[in-house]
């Protein structure tokens, strides 16, 4: 959903944790389709993708531990719903002085067009 609607420039950096379904053929295949490298913490050594490592704890504890879903599909759509209309636009961030990632990255685009 991101690489379609953000076009990203070459070097991207794919951040995760250590989970089964990031380690998958399919998974890192489809980050080389996008040419998207992958980086991993190490094993016992969350400090490596903290901001990853956040977002993700964000996730279960906001949103996936409170649910019992039926379907893989139902699940999708809700942590999309979550990422999209929560996470992403309203949710503040501490590492983006308590800005939404939306927001600051509004902020960032600003600063770039007067900087130009």
């Amino acid at each position: 959903m991101a690489v379609n609607r953000q076009k990203p420039q070459n070097e991207l950096i794919f951040h995760s944790d250590r989970g089964v379904q990031y380690a998958s053929v399919g998974y890192r295949e489809a980050l080389a389709e996008y040419n998207i490298t992958q980086s991993m913490s190490r094993k016992g050594d969350p400090y490596d993708n903290a901001v990853a490592e956040n977002f993700f704890s964000c996730l279960k504890c906001e949103l996936v531990h409170h649910k019992h879903y039926k379907t893989r599909a139902e699940a999708q759509a809700d942590i999309f719903a979550y990422i999209e209309t929560y996470y992403n636009s309203v949710r503040p961030q501490s590492v983006l002085n308590w800005l939404s990632p939306l927001a600051y990255e509004h902020l960032l685009s600003v600063y770039a067009a007067k900087v130009a």
